[in-house]
């Protein structure tokens, strides 16, 4: 039995959805860290390879897009998750095409779940050479 040492970072300005999002994800069996920002998020990039970032767009200074750039400068095939409680068809537009994917808040956190183990899926897929869907 393989178990799941990876570690998922969570990036949102708000404690309380970090929280929620963290405590979903460890239930689960995952282990998470939060940044309540985008520069934060990056020092521990630095630091660490996570298997899965969770990236808010909209946060004072550094915002999501910003700092999803600089994420794929340290780490380019690293899965990233956008959050946004905004469904701003423009935003979305400027995400398409990164290799990422989203969801919109509130969200139900069982469809976050899924979605979170169907990114991990197919990166322990690619991993392994074996093909998924």
């Amino acid at each position: 039995m393989t178990q799941n040492t990876e570690t998922l970072l969570v990036v949102d300005d708000q404690s309380g959805v970090r929280r929620l999002i963290c405590e979903a994800l460890l239930d689960d069996g995952h282990l998470v860290e939060q940044a309540p920002n985008g520069l934060e998020a990056l020092k521990k990039l630095a630091q660490k390879k996570y298997q899965l970032i969770l990236l808010d767009i909209k946060m004072p200074g550094m915002n999501g897009l910003e700092t999803l750039t600089e994420i794929r400068k340290i780490d380019p095939g690293i899965p990233v998750i956008m959050m946004t409680a905004y469904g701003e068809l423009d935003i979305l537009e400027k995400i398409n095409g990164k290799g990422v994917d989203h969801i919109s808040k509130p969200f139900d956190l069982n469809e976050l779940r899924s979605l979170v183990k169907a990114i991990i899926s197919r990166g322990v897929a690619s991993q392994t050479g074996i093909k998924t869907g």
